[in-house]
């Protein structure tokens, strides 16, 4: 059998403490990842209120797909909160796993409902609506004063209320162009109010984390109504300055708020 020299032996040693430094840094380096890497959420689901449509929510899909997120815009039939969670639920059967789902205004309400789906992880509040077990849209509403500028009708003789046409800009929509708020008056659903006098049944935020946006100049719902449905659930809220639509008029900033709630921040 060969003897190796000193000079080959300290070179195989050498050689041989390198391989096991390099699999204790891999496997250390490995640890380190797992440990910290928290998985985000890239399912959103979006769910638009009365008075709209889903078009409302082009500005925020567009700046959330381009981050890596499958956005979902579930169009509301406006006929009853049965209804509306019915559709919602099917947009949120079609996810591949956890899902984000964020409801504006009356939208609030449908996804409070809606939000018990497994599918769901969080909810995100954008100038929304948000009852507890119980308790309707309206009772809210009429817990302050409405603004001047808001311009919801009575209902119809066929039970469906429109926003007036003269005031939508002013109390829908006052911060983005007259264009827009045009368009968005004449693509508004036709709401059978008695959604407004629904009960939830049970509040998915009670069992599921929840973010909350105020809009600071809103017109329809007043911010004085939104914090306090929010500061009651234990929402964690932001207050972003905008009109009721402010997921038009500041996109940026609302998709932080769901860009949070996807990494559980």
């Amino acid at each position: 059998m060969k003897t190796l020299s000193i000079k080959e032996q300290l070179k195989s040693y050498f050689l041989f403490a390198a391989l096991i430094l390099s699999l204790v840094f891999t496997t250390v380096n490995i640890n380190a990842q797992t440990k910290t890497t928290v998985p985000q959420i890239k399912n959103v689901v979006l769910v638009h209120g009365a008075f709209a449509d889903g078009s409302g929510w082009q500005g925020l899909y567009q700046i959330l797909t381009k981050k890596g997120y499958n956005v979902t815009i579930v169009q509301n039939p406006l006929s009853s909160l049965a209804d509306d969670v019915a559709a919602t639920n099917l947009a949120l059967d079609r996810q591949d796993g956890p899902t984000i789902l964020v409801g504006h205004s009356w939208g609030g309400t449908v996804i409070t409902e809606a939000g018990n789906h497994p599918k769901v992880a969080a909810l995100v509040y954008v100038a929304a609506l948000q009852p507890d077990n119980g308790e309707n849209s309206i009772q809210w509403l009429q817990t302050a004063p409405p603004a001047p500028e808001n311009g919801v009708l009575a209902p119809d003789g066929k039970g469906i209320a429109y926003y007036d046409k003269a005031k939508f800009h002013a109390g829908f929509a006052g911060d983005i162009s007259k264009e827009q708020a045009d368009f968005m008056y004449a693509s508004q659903g036709a709401f059978h109010a008695q959604g407004f006098g629904t009960p939830i049944t049970k509040a998915a935020w009670r069992d599921k984390p929840s973010y909350g946006i105020v809009a600071t100049e809103d017109k329809s719902i007043t911010p004085d109504i939104q914090r306090a449905m929010y500061k009651r659930s234990n929402t964690k809220i932001t207050e972003i300055k905008g009109s009721h639509v402010v997921f038009i008029s500041q996109p940026e900033a609302v998709s932080k708020v769901i860009i949070a709630a996807s990494k559980k921040q």
